[in-house]
């Protein structure tokens, strides 16, 4: 972490005003390139939507392929993969088993 010194104190970036945050979410290319690089903003949520849609591209499927193991439809696979999608565990969770994965939810305590 880089430590600056302006007149007065150390102001450490990590501390960044939520004015200073993005109001509008990115494309999901974007999103997808920052994360790959290692470069995306700690305090960017991770989309669920955008991280289904990393799921089945990595599994090599297409919508389509999805929706038919889901018994979905292509339309409905599509409205889970937007940045603003709310899926719920049960979902993920069949989701993921149709792309060969697993879903872990974990919950820490506070401090």
């Amino acid at each position: 972490m880089r430590t600056f010194k302006p007149y007065s104190k150390p102001l450490k970036l990590w501390r960044l005003s939520p004015d200073l945050w993005r109001s509008r979410p990115r494309s999901f290319e974007e999103w997808s390139a920052l994360r790959r690089w290692g470069e995306l903003p700690y305090w960017e949520p991770e989309p669920m939507g955008y991280l289904l849609r990393t799921a089945r591209e990595e599994a090599g499927l297409t919508q389509a392929e999805l929706a038919a193991r889901l018994g979905v439809t292509q339309q409905a696979v599509a409205r889970a993969e937007r940045w603003d999608a709310n899926p719920t565990i049960e979902r993920m969770r069949r989701w993921a088993e149709a792309c060969g994965r697993t879903v872990a939810v974990r919950i820490d305590p506070s401090r």
